[in-house]
């Protein structure tokens, strides 16, 4: 398979080194240094790009190569205000695209396991929910997309909340699930739901040990999605039911 890397940090050098441990030839990598050389590749030596940028670089990313057929596996958060433009673009375009919040398997077993909780809480008084997420210093969205996908989980499977907010520690409305962010290095991602009531405490919890599982994830993912068409997401590629 051959790989365009959109994105060359942290998470795109993880990438390039075990997709080439698996057989995989990245055909380019770009960066905010190098975006100039997209123009000299050719789209037909490309079968996958696999996109871990930056938010304000995703869009562009994201539309550079759906326009040419290329499908995309994008991971960057941040960028979602403008998720129905670029969806609407994918399907007029008969794209694929497939996005996630954390390609982590754990992670996504956390996320069903949360909706599955919410489910639980939903007829049970007293309970207030909350989230909190911690990440390492370089992390520039906050909350994080995984705690933006736990809040959702909430939403969508308890009746008493209708958003999230993020908050430092301050009151919110009733029917806002509260969202702190906290900031630590070398952290690379814990998130933590609480129910808590005057006379306990239930938490459910997620500690990435590192990048490696994200990675994984990732590179299993442009695997798999070569056949598919349209806008797909780690639903589509566990066939989670709960």
């Amino acid at each position: 398979m051959k790989i365009l890397l959109l994105g060359y940090g942290k998470m795109g050098k993880l990438i390039s080194e075990l997709a080439e441990k698996r057989g995989h030839e990245i055909i380019a990598k770009i960066s905010i240094e190098n975006v100039e050389d997209l123009d000299n590749l050719d789209p037909e030596e490309i079968d996958v790009a696999i996109e871990f940028s930056q938010p304000e670089s995703a869009v562009s990313n994201i539309t550079w190569a759906i326009e040419r057929h290329i499908p995309v596996v994008a991971g960057t958060t941040g960028w979602l205000d403008e998720w129905k433009r670029v969806t609407e673009f994918v399907n007029q375009k008969s794209g694929t695209l497939f996005y996630a919040s954390n390609f982590s398997i754990g992670v996504n077993i956390f996320f069903k396991a949360n909706e599955y909780l919410a489910k639980l809480m939903n007829d049970t008084d007293g309970y207030s929910a909350s989230i909190k997420e911690i990440h390492h210093t370089a992390k520039l969205d906050a909350p994080s997309g995984t705690a933006i996908t736990t809040a959702e989980g909430i939403i969508n499977n308890h009746k008493g909340y209708d958003s999230w907010t993020l908050t430092q520690g301050e009151p919110v409305k009733r029917n806002s699930v509260p969202v702190e962010s906290e900031r630590v290095d070398p952290t690379p991602g814990t998130h933590i739901v609480k129910y808590d009531s005057p006379f306990d405490l239930i938490e459910l919890s997620h500690t990435a040990h590192s990048r490696e599982g994200f990675v994984k994830g990732a590179v299993l993912v442009a695997e798999w999605i070569l056949d598919k068409k349209g806008v797909l997401n780690m639903n589509d590629f566990l066939s989670f039911e709960i």
